[in-house]
């Protein structure tokens, strides 16, 4: 993880992609405890089918949702480690 905080703007819109490089879409939202401010997951826009075969939780709205905890880096793209998502 950068040291240096990530307005929300930069990180929307950022592909998302595991360690082995495998595509799983794009920052479309970021969830967050309100009263504590904790990052809680990725929200993704335009899924994958790799990403749709993955056990992922959803959001109530039936969106994919990758918990922040397994994000590795956040440079051109967000790296997640896929071991982390299952």
């Amino acid at each position: 993880m950068q040291s240096e905080k990530n307005p929300f703007n930069v990180l929307v819109g950022k592909m998302i992609v595991t360690k082995e490089g495998k595509r799983l879409g794009f920052v479309k939202d970021i969830t967050f405890e309100t009263r504590s401010g904790e990052l809680i997951g990725i929200v993704i826009r335009d899924p994958t089918p790799y990403t749709r075969n993955l056990n992922l939780e959803k959001t109530s709205s039936g969106e994919f949702l990758i918990p922040y905890s397994s994000i590795i880096a956040i440079g051109d793209f967000m790296i997640v480690s896929e071991e982390d998502l299952i």
